[in-house]
């Protein structure tokens, strides 16, 4: 029998380490956690060879002072907790002061750091444990860790690293959650000598979010702000018509630290629930701000898994802040028409080609010349060549309008009051008759504006466009989608909703409809077959019950047998007939008859599990798979001969109606396209 023996210190140290350390990324990890902590503005990291031979971490923070530097790499060694009491509300990312330990038993560190009050910094280097040197230096204020050889005297660990890319890949996804956890600090990622990620550090997520994923992707969010029982959820979620093909982009962050959470997956999830295609998951950039007393951090060496002491209020929380702003800001899908000339004038206007040699000159609806055109092809033998037609844009005013003077507005932006005033001027002259436009201006100041473009003089614009600003500032801006305008103006101009109209239907598969000034286009199949999924849906909150001869005696986990037992009333209402027996045993008596012949044990056993999740309704994913097939098949199909009075009422049953947004599948039911849209495709206006 081997003989019990202490380890030595290097062995131990060694073992240690493969606990908190296993790839470059783990070191970076650590090393950046400690810059956020210190409190750093400014953070660039750079590597060379995925981080295997050379990492470079450097933060403008508080610095670590002279005589603390040897300290630093003991084990054990922190300056964040002092108590036990100190573990119940952990509120910086690292505490276990275990990091800089770790990392100096595998690699060779050279550091460089300086508080901001001391005249000198500290250069100390260390290699396996083993000081090297500690000497006075010049250097700025904060810090710089410059690690090599990662794994060198343990090569064994070496050989399981992937490749240089691969790793290097690694190091790119945790400074990009980073960046996205702390937008006020600027970071810079160098990876062999090139720049491939720089953040403003303004404090705006959404920026972190653009330099982190790019245009496209920050264009396809929606913003999430709410708060439940304490717990605010903040940041931003995509589009269901955007949802990634996997859950690589679910970005959770409790207090500031990226997580990994099923928790917090799961209520996403369900909050995107029949509204998202099939095999597509949503993404999201979610900061989950708690009291620190109910987040447990210290369950796993790199801090990555958190504990919650109540699932179900986070679960919640993030639930119902997604529905939210799904309800809120998911708005109808808008019909996009390509702005560019891809033709030339006498392709568009069907002119006849010109003669070999010659060239035509054309200028576009935005009056800015273009390059000439290729020589057109011969003209037909017997074909009269006609002269040369330059087309312009149509003026809208026979005598030239001075453009007026820019006029302060401390309550929006310059470009924002243009686009607001041009969108009153269409509206107030698309809204005025014939014999007010040539009418003279009222005096009353509660008349309304109306405005004739045409008969617009140099004299009366300005005064026009301060008419317009005036009215302007009545509003206070909020945010980027808000606006609050005094409660007796509000009063006044409160109009009814606009209901849709149905004009027609195309290729007997979409409706046509008008609402205001936008047209819209309707799937009658996905239109239907939602209006009665959710019909159906509410219909079958208590469902009729197949009881059974002889009860089927189903074995669960512990975690499953308190879960339904404590849940009873609520399975019972769903149409089971279930009782709870010796545990872990339960006893069912009857199962709703929509199931058919479903077997008992897989359904209870999903059941529980969604109750183990805390799923804020319970309801089984086999209870929606069967309600969508009973409305697909009951539904309108395309090419169906519908009547214009059943499409109405079609219209009328989802349009504006928050829960109709897209059909079971996820597909959308309805776009829009705006008349000003329409008529700039008729270059009716410019």
């Amino acid at each position: 029998m081997a003989h019990i023996q202490v380890l030595s210190k290097e062995v131990s140290e060694l073992i240690a380490a493969g606990e908190v350390i296993d790839r470059p990324a783990s070191v970076i990890k650590e090393l950046l956690e400690n810059a956020i902590d210190a409190n750093a503005s400014v953070i660039t990291v750079e590597i060379k060879n995925g981080g295997r031979t050379y990492i470079r971490v450097t933060d403008n923070g508080k610095g670590i002072a002279a005589e603390d530097i040897s300290k630093a790499f003991l084990r054990h060694a922190t300056s964040k907790i002092v108590t036990k009491e100190d573990l119940v509300g952990i509120v910086t990312l690292g505490f276990r002061g275990e990091a800089l330990a770790s990392i100096s038993a595998v690699s060779r560190v050279d550091v460089l750091t300086k508080p901001k009050d001391d005249m000198f910094g500290t250069h100390y280097i260390i290699e396996g444990c083993e000081e090297k040197l500690c000497e006075q230096s010049g250097c700025p204020d904060g810090t710089t860790f410059v690690v090599r050889d990662i794994f060198y005297n343990v090569p064994a660990r070496l050989k399981f690293l992937k490749k240089d890319t691969s790793e290097g890949n690694n190091v790119a996804g945790l400074v990009s959650k980073l960046a996205l956890s702390h937008p006020e600090i600027s970071f810079k990622f160098i990876r062999d000598n090139n720049p491939e990620l720089i953040t403003a550090g303004d404090g705006k997520l959404y920026s972190s979010i653009n330099s982190v994923f790019g245009r496209e992707f920050a264009a396809s969010l929606i913003p999430v702000d709410s708060t439940w029982n304490g717990i605010r959820v903040s940041g931003y979620i995509v589009r269901p018509l955007w949802g990634r093909p996997n859950r690589k982009f679910q970005n959770f962050f409790v207090n500031g630290r990226f997580v990994k959470s099923k928790t917090c997956c799961g209520a996403l999830e369900e909050g995107y629930r029949n509204k998202i295609m099939v095999g597509k998951f949503p993404a999201c950039v979610l900061n989950i701000e708690s009291p620190p007393e109910i987040v447990d951090v210290n369950v796993h060496p790199t801090k990555i898994e958190v504990r919650f002491s109540d699932d179900k209020m986070i679960y919640e929380a993030v639930y119902f802040a997604v529905k939210d702003a799904l309800l809120k800001d998911d708005k109808p899908v808008d019909m996009t028409l390509d702005k560019k000339r891809h033709f030339t004038d006498r392709q568009l206007y069907d002119l006849p080609p010109k003669s070999q040699g010659e060239q035509l000159k054309f200028i576009t609806v935005e009056d800015k010349p273009a390059s000439p055109v290729a020589p057109a092809a011969p003209a037909a033998p017997k074909e009269a060549e006609r002269p040369a037609v330059k087309i312009t844009p149509p003026t809208l005013s026979k005598a030239p309008v001075e453009k007026p003077q820019k006029v302060d507005n401390p309550a929006g932006e310059d470009l924002f009051l243009k686009s607001l005033m041009e969108d009153m001027k269409a509206q107030t002259k698309a809204e005025t008759p014939a014999a007010v436009e040539t009418a003279p201006m009222p005096d009353d100041n509660d008349a309304p504006l109306h405005y004739d473009d045409s008969a617009v003089t140099e004299g009366d614009s300005v005064t026009a466009e301060q008419e317009i600003i005036e009215q302007i500032q009545d509003f206070k801006y909020i945010s980027n989608a808000s606006f609050e305008r005094r409660s007796e103006i509000v009063a006044e101009s409160y109009k009814e909703p606009v209901k849709p109209v149905v004009i027609g239907e195309l290729f007997k598969t979409y409706i046509v409809a008008q609402a205001g000034d936008e047209m819209l286009l309707f799937d009658k199949h996905a239109s239907h077959e939602r209006y009665l999924f959710e019909k159906i849906k509410d219909n079958a909150k208590e469902l009729d019950t197949q009881m059974f001869l002889e009860p089927v005696y189903v074995m669960l986990s512990y975690d499953e047998y308190d879960a339904l037992s404590a849940n009873v009333e609520a399975v019972n209402k769903l149409g089971f007939a279930v009782e709870p027996d010796v545990a872990p045993n339960v006893a069912v008596r009857g199962v709703p008859i929509i199931l058919g012949d479903e077997n008992p044990t897989d359904i209870i056993t999903m059941l529980a599990k969604n109750f183990i999740d805390c799923k804020h309704d319970p309801q089984l994913e086999i209870f929606d798979e069967l309600l969508h097939s009973i409305a697909c098949k009951a539904a309108i199909k395309a090419n169906d001969d519908s009547d214009i009075l059943e499409l109405q009422a079609l219209v009328n049953n989802v349009y504006g109606n928050d829960e109709i947004r897209y059909c079971p599948h996820g597909r959308p039911i309805m776009i829009r396209l705006k008349k000003r849209d329409l008529e700039k495709q008729f270059r009716r206006v410019f």
